[in-house]
């Protein structure tokens, strides 16, 4: 059973740095994962952050997200993460950590994804 578990959400200043990590446990050793952030602010749809293909690493942003957000793996702990810096009011969400099975050319934050963390609130103060 796969399990994902965010954590490192919380209260900061517009300006601030936070670094979210999702616990991944039950993925299949011998398969690669699209693995991926999403977030959700209050009364606004779902928006994808980043995404990276387990594989061999390589990472995907969404346009709006690139330069202040990195996203990054550690193997050896079965942890995704997500570097946010100069972080801003509009950064405030819920945010999620997904995966799925696809193929690295379809690997990126968008579209469905079979398994869903349950997420961690950021909020960013002005």
């Amino acid at each position: 059973q796969v399990q994902l578990v965010e954590s490192g959400g919380g209260s900061v200043q517009a300006g601030g740095s936070l670094r979210l990590s999702c616990a991944a446990n039950g993925l299949t050793s011998t398969r690669f994962y699209c693995m991926a952030w999403f977030r959700q602010a209050p009364g606004k749809p779902r928006e994808g952050v980043a995404a990276l293909y387990t594989g061999g690493g390589t990472t995907y942003y969404a346009d709006s997200m690139k330069g202040r957000f990195t996203i990054a793996q550690d193997k050896d702990k079965n942890t995704l993460y997500l570097q946010m810096n100069s972080l801003k009011p509009e950064d405030t969400a819920t945010y999620y950590c997904a995966a799925d099975i696809r193929h690295p050319l379809l690997c990126g934050p968008e579209g469905n994804m079979e398994y869903w963390g349950k997420g961690t609130l950021v909020t960013i103060s002005s």
